[in-house]
């Protein structure tokens, strides 16, 4: 089983791999982590910086878990990063953050987000953070 996961380095970001790694461990499944930039990573906020993916990788090793890290910069959006990861590693459960937002703003969920709820092959789990 696979367990894919959006990461951006946020409060959001931290909530969904928290819960990727609960939903991971409880059936022995793989981690995909998708942290992607369309091509500024060293401008781009939601791009983890090194040390960051470092100390991801040493708690999901303290863990005892199987995972993948994937970075990809090339040009696509983060929903296509992730749903091309979901389908590649055949996917059994995409988990991503989401934030808070005005009254305004559920109108429009997110790009992203909604994209990945409205297109992904398997079931979506959406986390907020705190």
């Amino acid at each position: 089983m696979t367990v894919v996961v959006g990461y951006v380095p946020t409060p959001e970001g931290e909530a969904a791999l928290t819960q990727a790694i609960t939903e991971a461990r409880k059936n022995n499944s793989t981690l995909v982590l998708i942290n992607s930039s369309k091509g500024e990573a060293a401008v781009d906020t939601r791009f983890a910086p090194e040390g960051g993916v470092q100390d991801i990788e040493r708690r999901l090793a303290g863990e005892g878990m199987q995972y993948v890290i994937k970075r990809p910069v090339r040009g696509h959006d983060a929903a296509s990063e992730v749903l091309d990861a979901a389908e590649e590693h055949k996917a059994d459960l995409i988990v991503i953050g989401l934030r808070r937002r005005t009254p305004v703003g559920k109108l429009i969920m997110g790009s992203t987000s909604q994209r990945i709820l409205l297109e992904a092959d398997c079931p979506v789990l959406a986390v907020k953070a705190g």
